[in-house]
């Protein structure tokens, strides 16, 4: 069993009362807590992460440390700390006792476990700087697993900040009432994990008067768009006069129930079960004093709820996905009276089965603001992470307020100036900049780093040179896509696979593992930022400001699919030919903490050319009619690289085995779907999901749409059955029951932008520094063709 730990060591140190997973952030800190007979297990999934452990006390304290001493604690660790408290304070304890955990080159999945012989506090450092752009030796994460002697049920995790204003624990099937001053914050965490929680709140002043505005779940919908949570403007709830109430901040589960009452005693009655305990009385006992008048069922935020609609419009339910520890954290928006429950429900999965605590805790809506965002995780077990926002964000922020969590990431959707029409014509007659942060990127190193690559996916590896980059899919044994991206060939043993799953690189350690192969694959994401400048005019912007060293191409020496490694300014920098939007393009990669000036370089840059900021709206435009396929949409797990349309990156011969390659010569052999472009009669809207019939028959779905400012018409990618997929067949697009409603389409061929890739291939013409003419962002550009490198998916837009 796992329990959520803040990403930070906040005000006290890490100190947990059952069986538990932490993360030691790469270049960063924590704190530990053991008690006598407490056994903590330090891991290196990824290898080659150093691990110091500092010991406040006596070496004896801790059994199983090994005899290697650490760098002194001042410098190894003070600076790392980032001004926390309680780590300054421990670092005056009389006696402290450093040690290396691990050799150097350590393997991946390295670990050492340690057990305490009396109570003691330790420190946990993950030492790493900043790393530039050509480089490959990341700070990388060390999970912490703690297995107490004795479990102590009921533990909670740490305070996100040292205001708590009310500390409020709601026991097993009850529920409890509180005041809550506009502007404060409300998290209310699952103790033990898989337990709901019904939240209510109310207009305070205007409940003084007797009249109740409360949690209206129609009107947020409404106003909302949705039904499930989310961060940011869909995260606000309404009352029925239409006025936000709270507003959701953090979530660290992602998956809640906003549509339905709080179980009442008619549930339980109508199941057979007369006089149960429930939700609905629970709160109308603890607001009676409040002066709130029972009712029968209250309509509530039902946190932690996992409740679905079936492809027939049923509402199921089953158990919460909630782990211990997990929380949603809410700030009110007004002065309010606010009731939260522990779900009495212990005769269905609503609860696990069985009723546990709810924790809630109020803090001072004066202290500085807490980030937003909710949690992603890599796989079910893995600590969560919240969004976050890249080095680009300073800027991009002053530009829009108009973001979404894109995998993790704040990412603008579009921009305050243009909006994402103007932004689309600025990248297809000028130039347009986007932050590209949030692809992930897996520095691969190791004398088999090359064998394993050659294993993991179809391309041919031993063939790429130094300084060339190839896009590729990456496949399990069935066929079925994990992924796609591109790899960089940085040295002989030295490569980086740039993709958007954190699973991509979980998936190539193991497989590394499985085959005994000497090679690490660390996650660099967190070292590296980029910015894509992308258009016709993007040479010219660039060139100027990209300085190489003689062994490295300059930009315009540089060829489609290369990079070369260099500086803007003085900003270390890594430059590739690559893009997702059918024009001539570049991608910029740097450390996050010199993005924002890498930012102004390029825009002070790109001004005379009118050069514009471009978001996730407008890059959706561009990549569909290019013809890039996106993951979760053009491309899953259940299609193969034929049926998303990137059959090229399949040879027909290959000098190696590879994982998958058996499925994909049986499904080459006898395809049944074939990904193909389709032309859309007339202008009604069509989208990502809508079935493509011939007659009565469906023959398949569309994966993505747009219509295209460039070409005047309604496009769009499907997958459709290898008989209906020549060119020139006729189909219909269903809407409504896809019966009702029918849009004529015709299959044509894709990309549907510049299918001779001209555009993108494009080499240098034009003196460099030459300003460009202004275009207007209104005008349209010749319906002639282009397409980028076949990039796959980057971003989602939607």
């Amino acid at each position: 069993m796992t329990i959520w730990i803040p990403e930070t060591s906040g005000p006290e140190p890490i100190s947990v009362g059952r069986p538990s997973a932490a993360v030691v952030r790469g270049g960063a800190v924590r704190l530990v807590r053991l008690s006598a007979g407490d056994r903590l297990t330090v891991r290196d999934p990824e290898g080659r992460q150093p691990a110091h452990l500092h010991l406040f006390g006596p070496g004896s304290a801790l059994r199983g440390l090994p005899g290697t001493p650490a760098p002194p604690f001042p410098d190894a660790i003070r600076a790392l700390a980032g001004g926390d408290a309680a780590i300054a304070a421990a670092s005056h304890a009389s006696e402290i006792h450093g040690v290396s955990l691990f050799e150097a080159g350590s393997p991946a999945g390295a670990c050492l476990t340690l057990e305490a012989v009396e109570p003691v506090l330790c420190a946990i450092a993950a030492p790493g700087g900043p790393m530039a752009p050509h480089e490959q030796e990341p700070a990388t994460d060390l999970v912490l697993e703690i297995v107490p002697a004795a479990p102590r049920l009921g533990d909670v995790p740490p305070p996100l900040a040292d205001a708590v204003v009310l500390d409020l624990r709601i026991d097993a099937a009850t529920a409890g009432a509180y005041r809550v001053k506009a502007g404060d914050y409300i998290q209310i965490i699952d103790v033990e994990g898989r337990q709901c929680s019904d939240f209510l709140a109310f207009d305070a002043a205007d409940l003084a008067k007797g009249e109740e505005f409360d949690l209206d779940a129609t009107v947020t919908r409404t106003l909302m768009g949705r039904s499930f949570s989310g961060p940011g403007l869909h995260s606000k709830y309404f009352d029925r006069r239409m006025r936000p109430l709270v507003e959701v901040v953090q979530d660290t589960v992602g998956r809640h129930d906003t549509f339905l009452l709080a179980c009442s005693a008619k549930y339980y009655e109508d199941m057979g079960y007369p006089g149960h305990s429930n939700c609905t009385e629970n709160f109308n006992r603890c607001l009676e004093p409040y002066g709130v008048k029972p009712r029968a069922g209250w309509p509530a935020i039902n946190f932690f709820y996992n409740t679905f609609v079936d492809e027939h419009d049923t509402i199921g339910m089953d158990e919460p996905w909630s782990r211990p520890g997990d929380y949603v954290l809410l700030r009110a928006l007004t002065d309010l009276v606010c009731a939260s429950s522990s779900c009495a429900d212990d005769i269905d999965p609503a609860n696990g089965w069985q009723p546990t605590d709810i924790h809630l805790r109020v803090y001072d809506g004066r202290l500085a603001d807490l980030e937003r965002g909710s949690a992603h995780r890599m796989t079910p077990d893995a600590e969560p992470r919240l969004s976050r926002e890249s080095g680009f964000h300073p800027r991009t922020s002053a530009l829009t307020r108009n973001f979404e969590d894109y995998r993790g990431t704040w990412l603008p959707t579009a921009y305050s100036g243009e909006g994402p029409i103007g932004e689309y014509w600025a990248c297809r007659e000028r130039a347009a900049m986007m932050d590209l942060s949030a692809l992930r990127k897996f520095e691969v190193t190791g004398p088999d780093a090359e064998d394993l690559l050659q294993l993991a996916v179809p391309r041919n590896i031993r063939k790429l040179a130094v300084g060339q980059v190839v896009y590729t899919p990456l496949l399990y044994e069935h066929g079925g896509m994990i992924d796609d991206g591109t790899i960089f060939r940085l040295g002989a043993h030295n490569f980086r696979f740039v993709c958007g799953e954190d699973y991509s690189g979980l998936w190539l350690r193991q497989l590394a593992e499985k085959h005994g192969l000497k090679v690490w694959v660390r996650n660099a994401s967190g070292q590296l930022d980029n910015i894509a400048v992308q258009g016709p005019l993007s040479r010219d912007i660039l060139a100027p400001i990209v300085a190489t060293p003689p062994h490295q191409p300059t930009l315009f020496e540089l060829k489609w699919f290369r990079f070369t490694i260099g500086r803007i300014g003085d900003i270390p920098v890594v430059v590739s030919r690559t893009g997702y939007t059918g024009e001539l393009g570049y991608e910029i990669w740097c450390h996050p903490g010199r993005a924002a000036e890498l930012w102004d370089a390029v825009m002070a840059a790109g001004r005379p050319y009118g050069l514009a900021p471009m978001g996730l709206a407008a890059l959706d435009m561009v990549r569909i009619e290019a013809g890039l396929v996106f993951a979760g949409y053009d491309f899953s797990d259940e299609t193969d690289p034929f049926e998303a349309g990137i059959g090229f990156t399949v040879p027909k011969e290959t000098p190696e085995p590879y994982i998958g390659d058996a499925a994909v010569a049986r499904r080459r052999s006898a395809p049944h779907r074939v990904l193909v472009g389709l032309d859309v009669a007339g202008n009604e809207q069509v989208g990502h999901g809508d079935c493509v019939h011939s007659g009565r028959a469906r023959i398949g779905v569309v994966t993505s749409a747009v219509r295209s400012p460039v070409l005047g018409k309604t496009i769009a990618l499907a997958r459709l059955d290898v008989s209906m997929a020549t060119i020139g067949t006729a189909v219909e697009i269903g809407k409504l029951d896809g019966e009702q409603k029918r849009v004529a389409a015709s299959v044509v061929r894709f990309p549907h932008y510049d299918p001779e890739k001209t555009r993108v291939r494009a080499e240098a013409g034009r003196t460099a520094g030459a300003p460009a003419p202004q275009a207007s962002p209104a005008s349209p550009s010749p319906a002639s063709a282009s397409a980028d490198d076949p990039r796959g998916s980057a971003l989602r837009t939607s």
